[in-house]
């Protein structure tokens, strides 16, 4: 009986969608509805509590992460649900001293860039917009594609300049005694590829990326160059997340998840000798549906996984 229920509104919200679309084109809120149940839709797995089945897989171990642009704190973004955040031993990397300070309760804190090499390099601070401070410097060529108004161009001036002492990633957590790295999230505002060029040996369990597509700074590498270099390394592409305004089809930059490839063994052994760390990240990101393929491809019994729905398909 159910059944025939969800079958007679599927059917009504196919006759009425058509009809209320065009009232929404008529009335100019097409995109912002759209834009609206996206967003709605890309974090519906977050009506999860996924603690108790993250205390049975980690039990007393730490997800080892590493925050590279870590202004504002350990997952400032909220990119998934705080509620998370203390299955997590973050690292976190500040260049800017006086954010740096605003940390210094965290464990780890280095006060340093990231690099391709250990070099002194020239970091260009945006005051009145410091989240936009970067390695690069502003290219007001591309405004117009990121929608940012004229008014608005002086929160992208550079105010100042100052060198800070640059390392590698591999050896910023060699010195901290750091062996395995869980998750990887860079956002350096275009530095993203020359911080992963230092990454060494270390092969994270998920890495989360900010890709410029069109980037507003100038001589930034292009975006096709960091995902080639991610791929080298035998990571894949699951999901992506367009991020601020745009006036083109296409977000002009975008949050990309990454994960070893499975679809060879070097991947595969990755992720089968680290799956509760694994199987943990993918429940905090929501991605239910992979990781329910994955834990059937690799044998790994889990009836409590397997029940799961993953909410975004629906």
């Amino acid at each position: 009986m159910t059944k025939k229920i969800y079958k007679f509104f599927r059917s009504l919200i196919k006759i009425i969608l058509p009809i209320i679309f065009k009232i929404l084109i008529r009335l100019k809120l097409n995109r912002r509805v759209i834009n609206y149940l996206s967003e709605k839709s890309y974090n519906s797995n977050n009506k999860y509590n996924f603690n108790d089945l993250l205390k049975k897989l980690l039990g007393d171990k730490k997800i080892i992460a590493l925050d590279v642009g870590a202004q504002g704190g350990f997952n400032s973004d909220n990119f998934f649900p705080r509620k998370y955040n203390e299955y997590f031993e973050d690292i976190l990397i500040e260049p800017i001293k006086e954010e740096a300070e605003k940390l210094k309760k965290k464990k780890f804190i280095i006060n340093k860039g990231l690099w391709s090499k250990k070099e002194k390099k020239k970091l260009f601070i945006l005051d009145n917009r410091l989240g936009s401070s970067s390695m690069y410097r502003p290219d007001e060529r591309n405004f117009d594609l990121h929608n940012i108004k004229n008014k608005d161009f002086n929160d992208y001036k550079i105010t100042r300049t100052i060198e800070i002492e640059c390392d590698t990633l591999s050896n910023q957590l060699s010195e901290l005694d750091i062996e395995k790295l869980d998750y990887l999230k860079i956002d350096t505002q275009g530095a993203e590829l020359d911080v992963l060029k230092g990454i060494g040996n270390y092969r994270p369990l998920l890495i989360k990326i900010e890709a410029h597509i069109f980037t507003m700074y100038k001589e930034v590498p292009s975006w096709h160059k960091l995902i080639n270099f991610l791929y080298e390394l035998n990571y894949v592409l699951i999901d992506w997340k367009g991020i601020g305004n745009h006036n083109i089809r296409v977000p002009v930059e975008a949050d990309l998840i990454f994960i070893p490839n499975f679809d060879n063994k070097f991947g595969e052994d990755i992720i089968k000798n680290n799956k509760e760390k694994f199987i943990s990240l993918m429940l905090i990101f929501g991605q239910l549906k992979l990781l329910q393929v994955l834990i059937k491809r690799f044998k790994i019994d889990n009836e409590e996984l397997e029940q799961l729905e993953d909410l975004y398909f629906n």
